[in-house]
Order: structure tokens, then C-alpha cells, then sequence
């Protein structure tokens, strides 16, 4: 059957009131506006759902039965548009957001929980991924935002990204190497040593090669690892030398345990970027979360 919807509606306001009159009132129609349209309904199912009488209105056994259904189809309704409501009013929802582990703990720490503060209600799902693979994810809408190292191109057309923050990379080394701090030193130079880098799927490790690329420069690392904490790690054990942003470099550390090195080249900076899917709307709490990522850090 193909029964429009408010003949449905009608019904419901009638069973629900007993009453022509009351239902006429809820729905700002008229009673006989009312009389036609469970007439017509009737017609169409093919049996009596009230028994009319001059007091009241009582439902038939059939009517009994679509009532039941319909009072739950008109009770989803009624939830679906709270939750519409409770969204809108950042009273309930969830926040999809993708970011590798090293924007997660160097970046956006503060403004998740600054969001947090603001939005209890609101839950944070977190994917901890390459940003290439966050970029991936975005584009099939798995994500609703995600904070990425932005690559030169954009490898999605129905991807959007705003710069948000410059990184700056630098090289590391432990006291092993002491005896290069406050040295300048090439990267051809460099070379010599044992270097540690991330991998090759990574956005840092192809601007890394890229830069090194335009120094004319061919430099083969001897470790590569997927973790930006663990080339800090090694680098202050004297396993190498790492190649990591220079936030990365805890404050806590003294220049006894880990330093910078002094590169003749310099180095690019890059930057991070807020991305969205442009092909679907971006959801409520997903906006306030950009709109939070768009202001300064208040702490």
C-alpha cells in the first residue's frame, strides 16, 4: 500500500484524543477535514478502525492493531526530532576526528580538552592514523574533520584544508654527538652519520625527501620508524641523529640529554591544516570543534 503519510497523521491525533473535534483542534484542520481523512484511510485498508458514536470514539480491534504501530512510528518521530534538537543545542552527538598520534599529544591536547570543557555532552571519537590515511578516511566519511600534516597537493578533490599552524622540523641528537652542537653542519655532511627518520608513508618523511631532493642531496636513513616519540627516544640514546618537528622536543629536557643541531640549509617550514569533506555538510559539533581549532590556545 502507498498511503500518504498524513492520513496516518490524522489518525493518530484521533485515536489518540478519541475525539474528531480535539484531533480538528491539534491539527488546525477542520472536523470535516478530520471525517474525510479517516473515510479515505479506511478505504484504502480496507476495513472500519473507529467505531463512531455519539459520545466518543473507540477504535475497532483492526484500528487497535494500527495504532500500536503507528503510535511507536509517531514516538521515533518524535525521538528523531529531539535528537535533531539536542544536537543543534550541543546537548548530545559525537565528534569523529582524525589525527596521528603526534598532532594528537604536541598539538591538539589543549583544544580537546578545552572542547571537552565546553561541550561535556558532546563525545570525542578519535582515529589515530597517518595523515594520508586520515585523508583517506575523510573522503569515504569515516571522519567529520581531521588535523593533518598537509601535503603539497591534495590528493581528493572533495577535500578542503585551512592552514592552521606552521610546523618547523629540525635535526636531534644525544650527548653521543656532542661533539656537533654548536657546529653548522650540511646535510651532504650529515649523511655520514647514522640517521633516523619516519617512513616513507608519512607527509614528513616525502617533505624530507623532497627538500632533500631540491639540495640535490641523497641521504638513506638507517633506521625508519613510525612514531615521532621513538626517533626522539633513540636520538637521545645516540642511536642517530632524528629528523622530528621541533615541538616535539619536550621542554623538560636539558641540552645535555638532547640538542639541536645547527643546519647550513634551511630548513622549510610546513604546516598543519584543519580538513573537511566539502561534498557533506560538516555536523554542528564537528563546526564548534574547527571553530575552537581556529582561535588561539588559552593556555
Amino acid at each position: 500500500m502507498d498511503i500518504n503519510f498524513e492520513l496516518y497523521k490524522v489518525f493518530y491525533h484521533v485515536a489518540f484524543s478519541k475525539s474528531f473535534s480535539l484531533a480538528a483542534n491539534r491539527l488546525c484542520i477542520s472536523q470535516s477535514a478530520v471525517s474525510q481523512s479517516i473515510k479515505s484511510l479506511e478505504e484504502k485498508l480496507g476495513c472500519r478502525i473507529f467505531l463512531r458514536s455519539s459520545k466518543q470514539v473507540k477504535l475497532t480491534p483492526e484500528g487497535e492493531i494500527l495504532f500500536k504501530h503507528v503510535e511507536q512510528a509517531f514516538n521515533y518521530i518524535k525521538t528523531g526530532e529531539r535528537s535533531i534538537e539536542e544536537l543543534y543545542s550541543l546537548k548530545a552527538g559525537v565528534v569523529r576526528i582524525g589525527a596521528s598520534d603526534t598532532i594528537c599529544k604536541y598539538y591538539l591536547l589543549p583544544y580537546l580538552q578545552e572542547f571537552n570543557r565546553l561541550f561535556p555532552k558532546i563525545k570525542i571519537q578519535i582515529t589515530n592514523r597517518t595523515s594520508p590515511r586520515c585523508l583517506e578516511m575523510l573522503k569515504n566519511s569515516s571522519l567529520d574533520v581531521a588535523i593533518v600534516n598537509l601535503p603539497e597537493k591534495m590528493p581528493f578533490d572533495n577535500i578542503i584544508a585551512k592552514k592552521t599552524k606552521n610546523i618547523q622540523d629540525v635535526f636531534i641528537a644525544g650527548k653521543t654527538f656532542s661533539f656537533l652542537k654548536n657546529k653548522k653542519i650540511s646535510l651532504k655532511e650529515l649523511d655520514r652519520y647514522p640517521l633516523l627518520m619516519l617512513e616513507k608513508n608519512t607527509v614528513t618523511r616525502k617533505f624530507f625527501d623532497q627538500f632533500c631532493k631540491n639540495k640535490g642531496v641523497n641521504v638513506i636513513p638507517e633506521i625508519e620508524l613510525g612514531s615521532v616519540d621513538l626517533l626522539v627516544e633513540m636520538a637521545q640514546i645516540g642511536l642517530g641523529i632524528s629528523f622530528v618537528p621541533m615541538d616535539a622536543i619536550e621542554k623538560s629536557r636539558t641540552e645535555d640529554e638532547i640538542f639541536m643541531l645547527d643546519l647550513k640549509e634551511k630548513i622549510p617550514s610546513r604546516s598543519l591544516g584543519i580538513v573537511t569533506n566539502n561534498s557533506i555538510p560538516v555536523p554542528v559539533g564537528a563546526q564548534k570543534f574547527i571553530d575552537l581549532l581556529e582561535k588561539e590556545i588559552l593556555y
